[in-house]
């Protein structure tokens, strides 16, 4: 059974001006944990306000729920848990009192569904008493999810929920989403972090209101078509420059202390001719090896093929 279902949503902004979500189809099953994965100003945040009814959609349709989110929004906000981007509790409201708050607005209390938020809410009920304002990243995004859960929801819809917080608290989080999951409900999460994909179960890519691709995270890379290198050297953007001009090379770009690079064509010979190349410009402590696709690598490469696409 599917949970949430668009069909050909697209959103405009300044009278058409911007085309912020662009005939978006997707479905995510009953249970699943699926990610929308997308650079800022890719779309996420419009489709999840359309979702959650706080938004119009300007043409197609969506159910949440198997309730139409246009003629049933009343249904759906109170079966669907939201959190928004931006920290959107009460700052001047202790830790408990927002928690009670918003049990109060779903007609429900702490105590009724508190075996659901009882692995987060410990870790934040030290600070109880304290104001939402005064809390760290990590908390405030604790205490956030609480809030969205406290009416023990069907489908959860998180909105970057991890950006601003720290590394620490990034896993954290996960590990708290996949204890939700067991719990059977249906989780989306958006996210501009690329290696948060492999932790979704599918994730849809998204870039300038377009799905580029729709899958598991492991079949997104599995095909991948090239054999792909990292590759670095004493001065790295001399080095990308170079690797840029060379005829050889059909993809390269920036990945933290390395280019990743991948050639026109498969050849065996292809990585010696390439150090070759590179010695013969100056270029010292040079370092190649082959390596396995990630989730960013495909973006990057879906990403051009949809301008190269659209330029024709």
């Amino acid at each position: 059974m599917q949970d949430v279902v668009l069909n050909q949503i697209t959103k405009t902004y300044n009278k058409g001006a911007v085309r912020a979500v662009d005939e978006v189809s997707f479905s995510v099953d009953k249970g699943e944990l699926f990610g929308l994965i997308g650079p800022d100003g890719a779309g996420k945040t419009s489709i999840f306000r359309m979702l959650t009814t706080l938004l119009l959609a300007d043409s197609g349709m969506a159910t949440v729920n198997g309730l139409d989110v246009v003629k049933d929004y009343k249904q759906i906000r109170s079966r669907v848990g939201y959190m928004p981007g931006k920290f959107s509790l009460y700052q001047d409201l202790s830790v408990e009192e927002n928690l009670s708050f918003f049990a109060t607005l779903f007609n429900t209390s702490i105590a009724e569904n508190y075996d659901l938020i009882k692995p987060i809410y410990v870790q934040i009920e030290p600070f109880k008493n304290r104001r939402a304002g005064k809390l760290s990243g990590g908390m405030k995004q604790k205490l956030a999810l609480c809030c969205a859960l406290i009416h023990r929801p069907n489908v959860l819809f998180l909105d970057e929920p991890t950006t601003g917080v720290d590394a620490v608290s990034r896993k954290e989080f996960w590990e708290m989403l996949a204890g939700l999951k067991q719990q059977g409900i249906t989780i989306l999460v958006s996210t501009p972090y690329m290696d948060e994909a492999t932790l979704c179960e599918r994730i849809a890519l998204i870039q300038s209101g377009k799905i580029l691709s729709i899958d598991r995270p492991e079949a997104i890379i599995n095909q991948y078509p090239e054999t792909l290198y990292a590759i670095k050297a004493a001065h790295m953007s001399k080095l990308l420059h170079d690797l840029r001009s060379n005829p050889q090379v059909k993809s390269c770009f920036a990945f933290g202390e390395y280019h990743h690079v991948s050639f026109q064509r498969s050849d065996t010979n292809q990585e010696v001719q390439l150090l070759k190349y590179l010695q013969e410009l100056q270029h010292v402590g040079l370092e190649i090896k082959q390596i396995q696709a990630s989730i960013e690598d495909c973006f990057i490469r879906l990403m051009n093929k949809e301008h190269a696409g659209s330029r024709h």
